[in-house]
């Protein structure tokens, strides 16, 4: 996803509406208020993703950390327990999310799923019922999830004016990808003409114009009037409330403009912030170096860390924008588009390195993988010239780069990869979404050879993560989507059929686990911090009403959380009618 400064239209909540849902929040039970005093939790398993100890019954939280991991309540002693007959897992993190974007779409037109141009109006015009503001010039509507694939063709502008209800409206509505932009004809009005080709993006002519991808986005967004910082922070609580429910204690941000890391800091102070935010530092001006903004966080209590750079090499596979070194299949005419040369590229790499910051690279095309470990490793060479290049990934494990999608690499890179250790962030919800049209964009062997790779690349330790709003957050699903290779909605493949999608790059459910919880951690520099429940690590669990073990494959994709504790305290909890099976005991 390309976290373009998202979403948030005109849907913009009535003052009233914003003030019960800030007041709402106070009835969380806050991150803030760390208990002082040691509380013991027994359960009837915990799984801690530890090697000395994978598995426990019981632990102590105090100041917001676990401090004694015990195996069995016959180890404490007649100390006065909190117990519950249910089951336990660490904290999960998602390795690659949008937090603000995500907060912005869940008060914007939810386009995922559309069939038909017709059912995008329609869509929009009860969005319209309902926000009765939206799509002024002043608050645009905005949405995101249409696919061409089920239009038959790109839309256009002139599809809304031929709505009398849409017509005049200012609209913006992003692709599933967020890598091309549907606008109305009231925001083409405001572009001025002649409407130039952009080297790394693409305005699309045909049938008609209205959709703008990549670079050529930077011709929309500065018109686009901005939500105010109150709605912002609106939208990050929203947004950490429902990751929250699916058992989320952290995100890696990918994609964090300096006015969002600022507000991030105050907003981290707050009791309602719930979730731990690793933040991918993004320029203002994509693919720069802004030293002035690059400014290191890294709280004690864990809430926000700065610590990387997020940088862009191509676009998406599903708008043809990833950069392929051959043509697509199904558009011989094109290999998709760089956002920026191989050259620029490392050297804005080397400029972030010698900073001190990991730079993880967003590359989905094999040719912007290739730039992107280019880049990556001509930046370890500069920070670590006494190392001989066979060992360079001992420079690796200091910095811990990254390639942030890393969907589509030739097997000569693959093989550099692995030698240096690059890590992979990968979202295995994407090679489910896009298994119904990747072979025909990649054609049959470099999908065999290149395409969604997991177990091939378990080696260097792959984060795994959604990219919300592009795919719903839910761990559970990509869990799921790792060890079956289906979609974790239908449960199926394109044909309908059980048959996972090339199964030879599917997980096992512990190595999936694993990165969710333990790969993140490494990702992030938090291992022993995050991921596990071990002593001295922060005291962030998930309760669940059956150990995952113990569920069939179908019923991964469909688990609810019982509970979600952060810093030991509850931030979520799913009411039904029967109480709470928890009791203090002496």
């Amino acid at each position: 996803m390309a976290a373009r400064r998202l979403i948030f239209g005109g849907t913009i909540l009535s003052a009233i509406a914003a003030i019960a849902l800030a007041l709402s929040f106070q009835a969380q039970q806050p991150l803030g208020s760390i208990e002082s005093q040691p509380v013991t939790y027994c359960y009837k398993r915990v799984r801690t993703q530890t090697k000395d100890l994978p598995e426990a019954q019981c632990f102590t939280v105090a100041d917001g950390v676990f401090t004694e991991i015990f195996k069995g309540k016959d180890e404490l002693d007649g100390t006065p327990v909190v117990t519950s007959d249910r089951y336990v897992i660490p904290g999960l993190w998602d390795g690659h999310g949008h937090l603000m974007g995500y907060g912005e779409f869940l008060y914007s037109v939810d386009l995922f799923g559309a069939e038909s141009i017709n059912d995008v109006r329609t869509r929009i015009k009860a969005f319209l019922k309902e926000n009765p503001g939206a799509g002024s010039k002043e608050s645009w509507l905005r949405g995101v999830g249409w696919d061409q694939a089920a239009f038959g063709r790109m839309p256009t502008a002139d599809d809304f004016e031929q709505d009398e209800e849409l017509r005049g409206h200012f609209i913006m509505l992003d692709r599933a990808d967020v890598h091309c932009s549907w606008i109305s004809q009231a925001v083409l009005d405001l572009i001025p003409t002649p409407i130039p080709d952009v080297p790394g993006g693409e305005v699309v002519r045909d049938p008609g114009l209205g959709v703008f991808c990549d670079n050529a986005l930077d011709m929309v967004m500065p018109l686009w009037p901005k939500p105010s910082v109150e709605m912002q922070a609106v939208a990050v609580k929203s947004a950490m409330r429902k990751l929250n429910e699916l058992g989320l204690v952290g995100v890696h941000d990918a994609s964090t403009v300096p006015s969002q890391v600022e507000l991030y800091n105050t907003l981290a102070d707050s009791d309602d912030w719930t979730v731990r935010i690793y933040s991918m530092l993004e320029c203002d001006t994509r693919n720069t170096f802004c030293p002035q903004n690059a400014n290191k966080i890294a709280r004690a209590d864990g809430r926000l860390t700065v610590h990387s750079v997020k940088l862009f090499a191509d676009g998406a596979l599903g708008s043809w924008g990833s950069a392929m070194l051959e043509p697509y299949s199904d558009h011989p005419w094109s290999s998709g588009s760089l956002l920026i040369n191989g050259s620029s590229l490392a050297t804005v790499a080397k400029l972030w390195a010698a900073h001190g910051f990991q730079v993880n690279i967003h590359a989905i095309g094999d040719l912007a993988n290739r730039n992107s470990i280019d880049a990556l490793e001509t930046a370890l060479k500069q920070e670590c010239p006494e190392v001989d290049g066979d060992d360079l990934y001992k420079c690796q494990a200091r910095f811990r780069h990254r390639i942030e999608h890393a969907q589509i690499i030739h097997p000569d890179d693959q093989a550099r990869m692995h030698k240096l250790r690059i890590i992979p962030s990968i979202q295995p919800t994407h090679a489910t979404s896009d298994m119904k049209y990747a072979e025909d964009r990649l054609g049959p062997k470099r999908t065999a050879e290149e395409a969604y790779r997991m177990k091939s690349l378990l080696d260097i330790d792959p984060i795994l993560g959604s990219d919300f709003p592009v795919e719903p957050p839910n761990p559970f699903e990509g869990i799921y989507a790792a060890i079956t290779r289906l979609s974790p909605h239908t449960g199926t493949a394109p044909d309908g059929s059980k048959s996972g999608w090339h199964l030879e790059e599917a997980l096992s459910l512990d190595e999936a686990l694993w990165g969710f919880t333990g790969s993140p951690a490494y990702g992030a520099f938090m291992e022993g911090k995050a991921g596990q429940i071990t002593k001295g690590a922060f005291a962030d669990w998930v309760v669940l009403d059956a150990p995952l073990e113990s569920l069939s494959t179908e019923d991964l994709r469909n688990v609810k959380v019982r509970e979600t504790w952060v810093a030991g305290n509850r931030v979520y909890h799913r009411e039904e009618g029967d109480q709470e099976q928890e009791q203090a005991e002496l």
